[in-house]
């Protein structure tokens, strides 16, 4: 299997914090992520979100698609005489609601959860005029300029909390080697496979091809394989065939955080990966005329064997009666690993809550239940980040299990805030070399484009 990481808590004294809220007044955000998944994409095209990616998500290409053209709504008001408040977006603010207030009830104070439509904008807009929430919830990749700007403060955890976390959803949450949140799910790209097509997961990418050619020859499907390229790009899921060789986006510093002045699209390792794109769209398993929504289609009318995709596009399979299987993405024969993004979904302390001291007990004792974790899974159905409900849930669930395996060495999106100039010119990149563009020549143009737009 591929490399994989470890996680987190801290408990002060209830008098303490009893002391911290006493006689205080409390003043005054999609993912996807995650999907990562789903912010990667946002911020590539301003179209879409599929990674929470992620990137969260706000997780969704089409969920974001859909929500193109609509007036922006108005942050939620904070109660003033709420002690802790918490912003989430509406699939997950239910189920926060009874843990808020159980939290309450635990300690003595009112507690409100609230829904932001835009939970990364508003948020960073309330904070700024003290009108924020003391917790927030959304995507790993936001921290960077969460911390630029001065809005988020570190989650004070023990050694042996973040020993109860996934070692790759824990790194995500740090920058600069501190950790800003509290993770509670996590996702990843993986193949989906129709299973009546393809009975057994291909041993190599090599593998794949050959027997989606031998498919489409026999007349039994149209698409050798299909993942979202379209006319833009997209470096969300191009990325696995970048990285194989060492290759990415950013290189490390000396604390082994992103380091934005070191981009790395145009590296030689790179490049051998943009020239792995080159080949799948000449064996036609890339193609610039399949975007996410003809992708699903193609998928679920059983016109194509595999679809490399995150957990979201699965709903539609399922609603298609297509029996399918999930398979990490295959490596190459000459030993090019394909390592898929990370995103991971995680609770953030405000920098400016209005009870820190609560604040950091609720994210490090609550967000650490196991039956929290469980109840945010039941809403997301995203591998949770603690590692004891991720065992609880692979045991009941195949794909849990199945898309675990598929994340194992993922990773973790670039969380620094130079990732905003990374995503369009890196997307028309692999989308070009896909069309037929030299890949030496078209990725170290967008390293140009790239390191350009980090200067401005």
């Amino acid at each position: 299997m591929k490399r994989t990481t470890g996680a987190v808590a801290f408990t002060a004294s209830a008098a303490l914090l009893l002391a911290a809220c006493g006689g205080g007044e409390t003043e005054e955000t999609a993912n996807d992520a995650t999907s990562a998944v789903e912010d990667a994409a946002d911020d590539a095209t301003d179209e879409s979100a599929e990674t929470e990616a992620a990137g969260d998500e706000s997780e969704e290409t089409e969920a974001a698609a859909e929500g193109e053209g609509e007036e922006e709504e108005a942050a939620p008001v904070r109660d003033a005489n709420a002690e802790l408040v918490i912003w989430a977006d509406d699939v997950r603010a239910p189920i926060l609601t009874e843990w808020a207030e159980q939290f309450g009830e635990e300690f003595g104070i009112t507690t409100q959860v609230q829904v932001a439509t835009d939970v990364r904008q508003q948020f960073k807009d309330a904070t700024n005029v003290d009108q924020g929430p003391d917790i927030v919830v959304g995507a790993h990749d936001w921290l960077g300029e969460f911390v630029q700007d001065g809005i988020v403060s570190p989650v004070q955890m023990s050694a042996d909390t973040q020993a109860l976390f996934t070692e790759d959803s824990l790194e995500a949450t740090k920058y600069d080697g501190q950790i800003y949140g509290v993770p509670y799910a996590t996702e990843s790209l993986g193949l989906i496979r129709n299973t009546a097509l393809a009975p057994d997961a291909p041993a190599s990418m090599e593998e794949l091809v050959a027997t989606g050619k031998e498919l489409v020859e026999a007349g039994d499907a149209d698409q050798v394989m299909v993942t979202p390229v379209g006319q833009q790009g997209d470096a969300y899921h191009a990325f696995p065939y970048l990285s194989a060789y060492g290759g990415g986006i950013f290189g490390t510093n000396e604390d082994g955080g992103w380091d934005p002045n070191n981009v790395i699209v145009g590296s030689e390792e790179s490049i051998q990966g943009g020239e792995k794109i080159a080949w799948l769209a000449e064996e036609g398993a890339l193609n610039v005329n399949i975007d996410f929504p003809t992708m699903e289609s193609l998928f679920a009318e059983g016109r194509t064997p595999y679809m490399v995709a995150g957990p979201w596009a699965i709903p539609n399979v399922q609603g298609a009666d297509i029996e399918y299987a999930v398979d990490p993405i295959p490596d190459f024969e000459d030993g090019g690993t394909t390592i898929p993004f990370l995103g991971v979904q995680m609770f953030y302390v405000s920098a400016k809550a209005a009870n820190a001291a609560l604040a950091q007990e609720f994210v490090n004792t609550y967000v650490t239940n196991e039956e929290m974790q469980l109840a945010l899974f039941e809403a997301g159905q995203r591998p949770p980040a603690l590692i004891s409900a991720l065992e609880t849930v692979s045991g009941e669930d195949a794909d849990i299990a199945a898309w675990s395996a598929a994340g194992e060495g993922a990773s973790p999106m670039p969380n620094i805030p130079a990732m905003n100039a990374v995503w369009g010119p890196l997307g028309q990149a692999t989308a070009d070399i896909v069309g037929g563009d030299d890949p030496a020549e078209r990725l170290q143009a967008a390293q140009s484009e790239i390191e350009g737009n980090i200067g401005r």
